[in-house]
């Protein structure tokens, strides 16, 4: 009897062990990630705007129909990142996630920042090299230390109305994203 509760104990916490190493590994073992997807959409330093998702058609990325979105992908090895432009006077905000989709920070312009969208992306050596005044930066940026490389920043935009969604989305398209030229 005393055996036997000791294989059953010793079963129980070998196959629990078991579920724990598989339920870790199975996300690093995804090939359809976010990451992924947003590779295919060729983001890298620039903004690409996603296609407007329309009310009951296939949605499967969860977008809001209402909003507009553009998508940028950083590598911070390759030096710091910035993103600049104005855009219109309606709500919007702005994220940035890192390869496994956390959210590293995010701002909206009801924040304070209001139109200009002015904002540097630095991983922890550079923000040590700006802290030591040997990275030159504009007067005003806003600067965000990002605790990973490969990152990517969606910004959403509100258009109050149908018949402004072009304008506003041509002004989300002149952001420019990525390191500075």
């Amino acid at each position: 009897m005393k055996r036997t509760l000791i294989w059953l104990a010793g079963g129980v916490l070998l196959g629990g062990i078991i579920h724990l190493i598989v339920i870790l590994t199975l996300p690093a073992l995804a090939e359809n990630t976010v990451w992924t997807r947003i590779e295919s959409l060729d983001a890298r330093n620039k903004i690409v705007l996603l296609p407007q998702v329309k009310p009951g058609q296939p949605n499967p990325l969860g977008l809001d129909p209402g909003l507009s979105y553009g998508v940028c992908q950083l590598d911070l090895s390759d030096g710091p990142a910035y993103l600049n432009g104005t855009l219109p006077d309606a709500f919007w905000s702005i994220a940035i996630y890192d390869r496994n989709g956390t959210i590293e920070y995010s701002t909206t312009n009801r924040d304070g920042i209001g139109r200009t969208l002015q904002m540097g992306i630095f991983n922890s050596s550079q923000t040590r090299l700006l802290a030591e005044q040997r990275i030159d930066i504009a007067e005003g940026l806003l600067i965000i230390e990002a605790s990973a490389n490969d990152l990517f920043v969606v910004v959403r935009l509100a258009p109050p109305h149908r018949a402004v969604r072009p304008r506003y989305e041509r002004a989300l398209s002149a952001i420019s994203c990525g390191p500075k030229q």
